[in-house]
């Protein structure tokens, strides 16, 4: 099931096997956390400014992208508790970045951590695209 795991057959060392499908382990990290802290922001009637916010949602989605990016480039490296550590980190990131968002649309967080993906993403893609596929 492709949806659960966005990882082709020689990147299943990626992800666990849960109830006999395939998960991302970064994702697994990622999304019950976003969604869990998504939520308590709201519950806890979280300020929509903190001094902080830019610097710390950079520090928490930096460790997730500079993974993903060495494995990228070494893709037996890295093990899936890094992963799914880094997709937890990851989440909380963009949790405080998609509360601040849907209250008031595209804040310095957010636009920071997507100037950061952009930043190391579209290199390491374009460095990485021709790369062969074991079969």
């Amino acid at each position: 099931m492709f949806w659960l795991s966005h990882h082709h057959a020689d990147e299943y060392n990626r992800t666990y096997v849960l109830g006999g499908v395939r998960v991302c382990a970064r994702c697994l990290g990622t999304y019950p956390v976003l969604a869990a802290a998504f939520v308590g922001l709201f519950v806890l009637r979280a300020p929509l400014a903190w001094t902080w916010d830019v610097p710390v949602g950079v520090a928490l989605t930096l460790p997730a992208l500079v993974d993903w990016a060495v494995g990228r480039f070494r893709p037996a490296s890295g093990n899936n508790a890094v992963r799914t550590l880094t997709g937890v980190l990851l989440g909380l990131g963009l949790a405080r970045s998609l509360y601040i968002h849907v209250q008031r649309p595209l804040p310095a967080v957010l636009l920071a951590q997507a100037l950061l993906v952009t930043g190391v993403a579209v290199p390491v893609i374009l460095a990485t695209y021709r790369r062969p596929r074991p079969e």
